[in-house]
């Protein structure tokens, strides 16, 4: 077993802090890759002025994602990024809130849900999301009939996903453009200190409190209304309970998608000798754009709830913890040559949607969009390419969720 000190050393030197900067918008930083070739469990200072660990081995990741004595709640405090600030104990996680809380009380919450996204269900869907997006890329086509360039992340990319969660929920298609905008804010690095962030989260949640009252009034046949009509453990949930949740899949169920969709759609623009396997094998597509691209990637924060070992590092109770999922999914002890985009790779599992009981609860949502979308993008503009240069495209690295701030295409 090893044990790197985490505290300062003897010359009061504290570890560093999370390398962020990037000299490729498709690569994780470099300085992250060699942390990690020195060894896959680290050290890491955090703004809060607590010293922790950096998990960017694959090996090592999923072991502390999976480990019952590493847990989520209090892990929100824990941010990677971020000006220097002083620790302060975070508050419980609001009611509903699953994503912030350990078992028990998030396997109530994680059980009530499960049932809407598995495999079963997720294909039921597709015939639907099928229709979605033929109607997104017939009027992305219009839009372009005169051969103005059209921005993908608007025409296709962001509505895809948001109208697909929007009908699953019940939440009316005209106030997407509203709940984009202010899901941008909420997700945004540059919000905290300005108030942006609390603001979206206070509007988002409003909205979302006099959607749920309106379910109340009027049920329909969407997510929200059979949430109203649940009662886990005999006990309905409350209307905080609610709005956690919704909103919660309402942030999650479009963002992270529709980074990967103009993220995906640009990475086969650059490797267009990959796009035939679209058709041939969709989903070691998916996989491999899903392993490359990791666009969720400041990593996922966790607290040691006990004492414990990753990777045989010792780490102790009260350790915050990052897990690098860009990191990791560059690990070249699990996919050689992990650099490259390659869509004939073996094994394709990787840690894009994490592991454990956090794992993704609509990862099989996700990749269904993904595959159908990005096959009949292609399918309707085999000729689509960039109409500026790729040097001039803006990369969103000041967000919760990496992507492209506007890719304008032709055909």
């Amino acid at each position: 077993m090893t044990d790197i000190s985490v505290p300062a050393t003897e010359t009061g030197t504290r570890p560093g802090r999370l390398p962020v900067t990037r000299s490729c918008p498709y690569d994780p930083p470099e300085e992250l890759l060699a942390r990690h070739a020195v060894a896959p469990v680290s050290p890491l200072a955090f703004p809060d002025g607590r010293d922790g660990w950096l998990v960017t081995g694959f090996d090592e990741g999923r072991a502390a994602l999976a480990d019952p004595a590493i847990g989520v709640s209090g892990a929100h405090a824990a941010s990677p990024v971020g000006p220097d600030r002083p620790y302060r104990e975070p508050p419980p996680a609001p009611p509903g809130m699953f994503i912030l809380m350990d078992p028990p009380e998030h396997t109530r919450y994680r059980r009530l849900l499960t049932g809407y996204f598995t495999t079963r269900r997720v294909r039921a869907l597709k015939p639907r999301i099928t229709e979605i997006i033929a109607e997104r890329l017939d009027a992305m086509a219009a839009q372009g009939a005169a051969g103005d360039p059209v921005d993908l992340v608007r025409a296709f990319a962001l509505p895809i996903p948001s109208l697909v969660i929007c009908e699953l929920l019940g939440v009316p298609y005209a106030d997407l453009e509203e709940f984009q905008s202010k899901s941008e804010s909420l997700l945004s690095l540059d919000g905290e200190e300005n108030g942006a962030v609390e603001q979206a989260r206070d509007d988002i949640c409003g909205y979302i409190y006099q959607l749920v009252l309106a379910k109340r009034r009027a049920p329909a046949d969407d997510l929200i209304s059979a949430l109203v009509a649940a009662a886990p453990d005999d006990a309905p949930l409350s209307d905080t309970e609610l709005v956690s949740i919704a909103t919660l899949l309402l942030i999650a169920g479009h963002e992270t998608t529709a980074s990967m969709l103009s993220l995906g759609a640009l990475t086969l623009l650059r490797h267009p000798e990959q796009r035939s396997r679209l058709t041939t094998d969709t989903a070691a597509v998916v996989e491999e754009l899903l392993r490359h691209l990791t666009v969720f990637h400041l990593g996922l924060s966790r607290v040691v709830n006990r004492d414990t070992t990753i990777g045989g590092q010792a780490v102790r109770a009260g350790d915050p913890v990052l897990v690098s999922l860009a990191a990791a999914d560059r690990d070249a002890a699990r996919f050689p040559d992990p650099a490259a985009f390659r869509t004939d790779r073996e094994p394709t599992a990787n840690l894009a949607f994490g592991h454990g009981a956090h794992a993704c609860i609509g990862a099989n949502l996700a990749r269904a969009e993904i595959g159908l979308a990005l096959t009949a993008l292609f399918d309707q503009f085999p000729r689509l390419r960039l109409a500026v240069p790729e040097s001039d495209l803006v990369f969103r690295e000041q967000s919760v969720v990496y992507g492209v701030a506007e890719l304008p295409v032709t055909w």
